[in-house]
């Protein structure tokens, strides 16, 4: 074990935060604290790192903190580089300190044993400092911190720049990239997902999943839970419980540990009612005295069963109609340009009526540049969009919900009431008791509210126009997880159509029906769920169906590539040009072509990648069968008849080449049915 609390309390003033708190660190674990906003996850954190002290330290239960030896415990508290004038690279060799003085000894050694080269004593400190070198990956410090930065979307080149020219965001990527770098025996991180796209966090789980220490998250992301964590500790009602498992084997246990305390409770009570029931028969019967007094007793020995409470599961539960329907088609783009004082992308899609488009991708890619130029806050800069008849929009920003520059002194009511002055006193409040905010909460000041809780107003006051399409830019930042399932089941429920920025793939699983995808390559449109998104990539890298274009034609997507406007000339309307731009898969349609729904592709280029790729896979099983061959004559050879190790290995790499033909021929059998499809 390396790090246990034992029977711990937590308050602040009057107000218990945490109690009787029992928490362990083993060996790798990978540890996840959940639980509502302010249950004291954070609080814990706090607990372990050595932040703030239980509050029973003197009583006389057994309680404390233990640790197996010293443990490094890494953290990442709020950022505050001390010198802002160095660079990136300077601030962050900073963790490699250890490194560097173990690199220090072992040149001098060497020095050392120029002069005396048969001294044993120095050969076996150089030995032992060698070992700590690779312990501490000495031997790939500068190799690990360039791999990390940019995965962390860094350029190379910015290791070089001051690190106050950074701004907050990246200061905190740079804090977190020393975290990780740093390796700590036992690692906190809260909310570590947080502004990261997509690809960074997918990396992120590989790092931490093969992490040979121990990983203590707090995070509101139930996908990341999933595929890190194999023990999870709730926090709920000041109490926390360890379930073994990541967040969905939790979630079931919770519910199976949950049926099965109501039954046990319910029959102790009933139990209870029989013995009451029949003392009270009996207490005045002289024959029965004794009786009564030994079923008192069983009553007053029993371990009493506590009363089962559901699942904290208080979130907002309003739900929003559109006030008019829109007509099918509501928002198309073709080449539109987006960007601030140069082009970032060129984006080309449709979004029909109750469809629900995700936009996923890199870090400043441009998604939410897309939806700052859609509602008109930035210029196009070229191309055009339209919005369908009918069409009526509320916008979403987190960014601009958590950093709300109301006055802080103003109330949650004031604030509604501010931007909806026609409504009557019951209007608010009803409004707001939708959000959670009922009770004495609506006079809470702006200035107290959390990130989550501004998120919940915002969105309470954008939905109160009762839009009908929602145009959501991170909507469950800031939101736990409760709450953010509440907010999946009224988008759910919602009979408009949504367009929305998230880094959040379970909730992009669970709502969307379409992808829209910002890579390196440009933007597509695949008209699919997230799941199913996932597999046409996984094909797609496998090399079972064409690139980009290919996948995006295959799914029956209006998505085009875009990046830099390729082969992408001519105005807005004119066929034959539009015909010239088109890429593999479907062409890019014009807005008439949109809205008429008609559809332009290629097949000549499509034909001509499939006769290509047949070509290949044809030259390919050539050497494999070429290689096949000279392997069978080594296995054939009398002189490996009696070297048996050598045969089995032999046997294994030809196995391995027949299936390497068989996935071949699958290959060239499927190019080759999609060329007879195509009438070749």
């Amino acid at each position: 074990m390396r790090y246990q609390i034992r029977h711990a309390l937590v308050q602040y003033g009057a107000d218990t935060i945490l109690e009787d708190v029992n928490f362990e660190v083993h060996d790798r674990e990978k540890i996840a604290i959940v639980g509502r906003n302010g249950c004291g996850k954070t609080t814990l954190l706090k607990l372990i790192v050595g932040d703030i002290q239980m509050n029973n330290l003197d009583s006389d239960e057994e309680c404390g903190i233990t640790m197996a030896g010293k443990q490094e415990i890494g953290f990442l508290r709020q950022v505050n580089f001390e010198d802002k004038e160095i660079t990136v690279e300077e601030e962050i060799k900073k963790v490699f300190a250890p490194v560097f003085a173990c690199e220090k000894q072992m040149n001098e050694l060497e020095e050392q044993m120029k002069e005396s080269s048969d001294d044993k004593q120095l050969l076996g400190r150089y030995d032992s400092l060698q070992r700590k070198m690779e312990a501490l990956r000495g031997y790939s410090w500068r190799q690990d911190m360039e791999i990390m930065f940019q995965r962390f979307g860094f350029a190379l080149e910015d290791l070089c720049r001051p690190i106050g020219s950074f701004s907050g965001g990246q200061q905190t990527k740079v804090a977190f990239i020393k975290l990780l770098l740093g390796r700590p025996d036992i690692m906190l991180l809260d909310e570590p997902t947080n502004h990261l796209d997509l690809p960074t966090i997918e990396w992120l789980e590989g790092y931490l999943k093969t992490y040979d220490k121990a990983v203590i998250i707090v995070s509101h992301d139930r996908m990341f839970l999933d595929k890190v964590i194999d023990v999870t500790y709730e926090i709920e009602y000041h109490r926390i419980k360890r379930y073994v498992g990541n967040y969905s084997a939790f979630m079931k246990q919770k519910e199976e540990d949950l049926v099965k305390q109501e039954k046990d409770y319910e029959e102790q009570q009933k139990e209870i009612q029989r013995l009451t029931e029949w003392i009270e028969k009996w207490k005045n019967t002289p024959s029965k005295v004794a009786a009564t007094r030994s079923k008192r007793m069983v009553i007053e020995h029993m371990v009493k069963i506590e009363k089962p409470r559901r699942f904290d599961t208080k979130a907002f539960h309003a739900r929003y109609e559109p006030r008019i329907e829109s007509y099918t088609n509501v928002v198309q783009a073709r080449e539109l340009s987006i960007g601030y004082d140069h082009e970032l992308e060129k984006v080309s899609f449709l979004l029909q009526k109750k469809e629900r488009l995700a936009i996923i991708g890199e870090n400043g890619k441009g998604k939410s540049t897309l939806l700052r130029t859609l509602i008109g806050e930035l210029p196009a800069l070229g191309g055009e969009y339209k919005f369908g008849q009918n069409v009526e929009w509320g916008y979403f920003d987190q960014q601009k919900a958590v950093l709300d520059d109301a006055d802080p002194r103003q109330t949650v009511l004031d604030n509604f009431w501010e931007a909806y002055p026609r409504y009557v006193r019951e209007e608010v409040r009803s409004a707001l008791g939708g959000f959670l905010f009922s009770g004495e909460d609506v006079m809470k000041l702006m200035g107290q509210l959390s990130g989550g809780e501004k998120v919940r107003l915002s969105l309470c006051k954008m939905l109160q126009t009762r839009p009908n399409l929602l145009i959501l830019d991170e909507p469950t930042n800031h939101m736990d997880i409760i709450g953010k399932e509440a907010l999946e089941q009224m988008l759910k429920e919602y009979t408009g159509t949504v367009l929305f920025v998230s880094h959040d793939r379970y909730f992009i699983s669970r709502i969307a029906t379409g992808i829209l995808e910002f890579s390196q390559e440009g933007v597509y449109q695949y008209k699919m769920g997230y799941e199913d998104y996932l597999a046409q990539k996984q094909k797609e890298a496998d090399g079972l169906v064409g690139g980009r274009g290919a996948a995006a034609n295959n799914a029956g997507t209006a998505g085009t590539k875009g990046v830099g406007g390729k082969g992408r000339t001519g105005q807005m309307g004119d066929d034959s040009q539009a015909r010239a731009g088109q890429t593999a898969g479907k062409a890019a349609p014009t807005l008439s072509d949109v809205f008429d729904k008609k559809t332009y592709y290629n097949p000549g280029k499509i034909r001509s990648r499939l006769k290509s790729q047949l070509e290949k896979y044809e030259r390919q099983l050539a050497g494999s069968e070429s290689r096949l061959a000279e392997l069978q004559m080594q296995l054939a050879d009398p002189a490996l008849g009696s070297d048996y190790t050598k045969l089995m290995e032999l046997q294994e790499v030809i196995d391995a080449e027949e299936k390497n033909q068989e996935s071949l021929l699958e290959r060239m059998l499927e190019t080759e049915t999609e060329l007879a499809e195509m009438g070749e």
